[in-house]
């Protein structure tokens, strides 16, 4: 197997790591709900926090907020 031939610094190291996790950060992409009543915004793959659907079903049960 091939080796390194020279070692990286601890600078160069933590650089690399910092720049691929802002990467990483801002890749996120936003979808819509599927719920036609809702399309509030979500992540994919996630449960609607305003109506409690997935994939077009109701998960939970959403409390509402007392005034």
């Amino acid at each position: 197997m091939p080796n390194p031939k020279h070692k990286h610094s601890k600078t160069r190291n933590r650089r690399d790591r910092a720049v691929w996790s802002k990467r990483v950060e801002t890749a996120k992409t936003i979808a819509t709900c599927t719920n036609p009543e809702c399309k509030q915004p979500v992540l994919p793959h996630h449960v609607c926090l305003a109506c409690g659907t997935y994939d077009g079903k109701k998960v939970i049960e959403i409390k509402e907020k007392k005034k």
